[in-house]
């Protein structure tokens, strides 16, 4: 496979300049070359040989670092990531993906269910009223009004000082993201698979550390689905496959079948069109041409599948073909699920914000 470093575009650079230091470089170039600790270190070599990156940056030097801190294992083979170092790309994918969470603090997603539920206090306050639960009272706050209103520092506290803290239902959610890796993935140029490992691996950390009551799954999708594991992400590559929509949508639906939270949900990225099925015999039909009729009603089945389920397909698409984009809006439209057209660089935000409030409009 050729990758998309092989020639360093201009959008190659322009990532270079938003990472923050040598660990941030190393950590993207590594996703870009599915985790290959060796080929990540001669790209490094090679930016610092163009002028890139700081000219006293020592490869060999760089590797034992990365040795003492535990992030890779070297041996006769050379050097490969360690479970440390996977847990550090997960870390580093959120704190560029998600940078603007870092300083909030722990929080739910809203629901519009019921069942499975709990609240959350949120930092917002309002005038008590009656049947407020007494455990979300502002201490402080009422004092403070009740020595503003009365003068005086004794207990003299009326209905009328009590602030509350405002609450928000919350429940656990079952989310399982679909991530396309068919060879459109990397064509004209573009690489497109980068950032949707990045953000796959962004999605996961914030799940294991903020939402520890959600469950995540990871699902790719080219010729067939195969279900991976958090550890595989950063290794994840594109492969000479068509697109089997229909097959990643079947695979994550029996998934969230087996969960039983209050919850489900699809996140799809992808950036093409469904271009093969497998019949009920086992044998496939493929078209890569335009938009089939055949296959393309099989995955739209799917997605009805899906609605009647309740579970939704948030899709996020990142191409601009017209044509395509009329496909999403009509599998979107038959799961009442949502949509996003995005580009790769935006695709993060995306995912976030639909993730938070899951009211978020197509722009």
């Amino acid at each position: 496979m050729r990758y998309i470093y092989s020639r360093l575009d201009s959008a190659f650079f322009d990532k270079l300049k938003s990472l923050r230091n040598l660990m941030a470089i190393f950590n993207y170039i590594l996703l870009q070359v599915s985790g290959d600790v060796e080929k990540a270190l001669k790209v490094m070599e090679r930016l610092r040989d163009m002028g890139y990156i700081p000219e006293d940056f020592d490869p060999e030097e760089f590797r034992r670092r990365l040795e003492k801190e535990s992030l890779i294992h070297t041996d006769t083979d050379g050097s490969v990531l360690t479970a440390k170092g996977e847990r550090g790309l997960r870390k580093d994918a959120f704190d560029y993906v998600f940078d603007n969470l870092r300083n909030s603090g722990p929080g739910g997603h809203h629901t519009r269910f019921s069942g499975g539920e709990s609240e959350e206090i949120l930092p917002e306050k309002r005038k008590y009223g009656f049947g407020d639960d007494m455990r979300n009272l502002d201490i402080t706050g009422s004092l403070l009004n009740s020595i503003s209103r009365s003068g005086s520092l004794g207990m003299d506290l009326s209905e009328s000082d009590l602030d509350v803290y405002d609450t928000s239902k919350t429940t656990s959610a079952a989310t399982v993201i679909l991530i396309d890796i068919s060879h459109s993935m990397i064509l004209y140029g573009e690489d497109r698979i980068t950032p949707a490992k990045q953000v796959a691996m962004a999605f996961t950390e914030m799940i294991t550390t903020r939402f520890p009551k959600d469950s995540l799954n990871i699902v790719t999708f080219g010729n067939d689905a195969e279900e991976v594991q958090i550890k595989d992400l950063p290794y994840l590559s594109v492969g000479p496959y068509l697109t089997n929509t229909k097959a990643g949508l079947q695979m994550a639906r029996n998934i969230l079948l087996r969960k039983k939270n209050a919850n489900k949900q699809i996140f799809m990225i992808t950036d093409g069109k469904p271009s093969m099925i497998k019949r009920r015999d086992g044998s496939t039909y493929q078209n890569p041409m335009g938009l089939d009729p055949m296959i393309v009603n099989r995955t739209l089945d799917e997605a009805v599948i899906c609605r009647k389920k309740i579970i939704p397909i948030t899709t996020f698409m990142i191409a601009e073909d017209h044509y395509l984009q009329d496909f999403v809006m009509q599998l979107t439209e038959l799961n009442k699920g949502r949509a996003y057209f995005a580009s790769p660089q935006d695709l993060g935000n995306y995912v976030f914000m639909d993730f938070f409030s899951n009211k978020r409009k197509q722009g």
